[in-house]
């Protein structure tokens, strides 16, 4: 690891010596444990501050399109997926774009640690192992037993797109993608799947973190921020909550790229994944589209052709 981190560090020090270009967006150690935060180099003089490790878990593609001048950014597999998208739809210019290519084992899952030992007070990581003190005591965890569950699921922990790639790639899996835990919630019955949402949305305080950290939602005017017409009130009650988390669903449709930020960034916890995945799954079956694996093409709801599939809409 500690080879990656250097060698991420010399590109960045190298691009910005150069002039190539105006910052390199990556990480630096948090000020909370096993917490990293965006970093933003703008001198190779800053660079000495980026880190990688399974803390790395904000998508940096979020932060791209809002920085101006030149710009490198330190991408995984999800980053990059992201970076795709925007790209397809214009919101980015390629020439303006560095990307330093990492490949992911996957982040770590905060949450499954604090349920257990309380707030995190010291943490270490070393050879795949997670040592952590806690308030309510003290264990030792395998990488494996707290990564994330969107880890678990990633069919692309190497970068699809990348300027340069920094250490080793990673072995992807090459099966369909495991939509499993969809599956599992689509055999409840309708009744078990609304009192599952009723309780997820019951959770929510409408603190927008969500939007604010999914690198595609993008808009200058959110709808929930619209006053004509007004979809939302100011208010937060379960109904609106819905409707908000519903929206952005759609709005997401073939779009997503299943990075997990908008769930580890949720305060409440609430599944907000759970209709993320529903609707990749659609997607998926629907067209056989998967958000991000490549800068061309456009996103599946962007694009017609006489060939698409049609058994969704029309019964013969």
């Amino acid at each position: 690891m500690n080879n990656i981190i250097n060698d991420i560090r010399d590109k960045a020090r190298q691009l910005l010596a150069e002039g190539k270009v105006d910052v390199v967006i990556g990480y630096e150690k948090g000020s909370l444990p096993l917490k990293a935060t965006p970093f933003f180099a703008h001198s190779p003089a800053e660079v000495d501050s980026l880190i990688w490790d399974e803390t790395c878990e904000n998508n940096l593609a979020t932060y791209v399109a809002k920085t101006p001048g030149k710009k490198a950014i330190v991408a995984k597999g999800c980053d990059s997926r992201a970076l795709a998208v925007l790209l397809q739809e214009n919101q980015l210019v390629r020439d303006d774009l560095y990307i330093i290519g990492v490949s992911c084992t996957g982040v770590i899952d905060q949450r499954k640690i604090v349920a257990e030992v309380g707030e995190i007070l010291e943490a270490g990581i070393n050879d795949g192992k997670i040592s952590v003190k806690g308030m309510a005591g003290d264990k030792e965890y395998l990488f494996a037993e707290v990564k994330d569950a969107t880890c678990q699921t990633c069919r692309y922990p190497n970068p699809v797109l990348e300027d340069v790639h920094i250490g080793e790639t990673v072995e992807a899996p090459q099966q369909a993608p495991d939509f499993a835990d969809v599956i599992a919630l689509e055999e409840k019955s309708t009744g078990e799947r609304q009192d599952y949402f009723k309780e997820q949305m019951s959770k929510c305080i409408r603190c927008y973190a969500c939007r604010n950290a999914c690198p595609l939602c993008y808009c200058q005017e959110c709808f929930v921020d619209c006053n004509s017409p007004r979809w939302l009130t100011g208010g937060v009650n379960r109904a609106e909550n819905l409707f908000f988390q519903a929206g952005r669903v759609l709005h997401l449709a073939g779009r997503c790229v299943d990075c997990g930020a908008c769930t580890r960034a949720c305060p409440q916890g609430v599944d907000i994944r759970a209709l993320n995945r529903k609707m990749t799954k659609d997607v998926y079956t629907m067209y056989n589209h998967e958000a991000g694996i490549s800068e061309d093409g456009k996103p599946a709801l962007n694009e017609y052709t006489t060939n698409d599939p049609e058994q969704f809409l029309v019964k013969e």
